[in-house]
């Protein structure tokens, strides 16, 4: 699976919206951050939350991904989050305590 597919898909899903002007990531210590300029027509920084799930609902769709938002700070008109997309952890062998989710148990 090729993360940088997904994270172009996401940023044009974010640019897609009026209200956001421009959108851009930066890695420090290989941690992902998103900045993005955000113009609302009435303040409001769970609405700029609620775009940024359904753009990368959108970008993992069909896909066994899952993504974290973390706000991390403001200065307007620029809002600053961490955003990461990872593939969740599944066990890859039987332990012998019959888990509930053993792969044993998978069909």
């Amino acid at each position: 699976m090729d993360l940088d597919q997904i994270w172009q898909q996401f940023m044009d899903h974010l640019l897609d919206n009026d209200e956001i002007t421009k959108v851009s990531i930066k890695k420090f210590t290989g941690i992902p951050f998103l900045y993005i300029d955000f113009h609302p027509a009435q303040s409001d920084k769970s609405k700029l939350s609620i775009i940024i799930k359904k753009a990368a609902g959108h970008s993992m769709r069909g896909k066994q991904l899952h993504c974290e938002t973390i706000f991390v700070r403001q200065e307007e008109p620029l809002y600053v989050f961490r955003h990461r997309f990872y593939v969740p952890q599944q066990k890859m062998f039987c332990c012998g305590n019959l888990c509930p989710d053993c792969i044993l148990y998978r069909s």
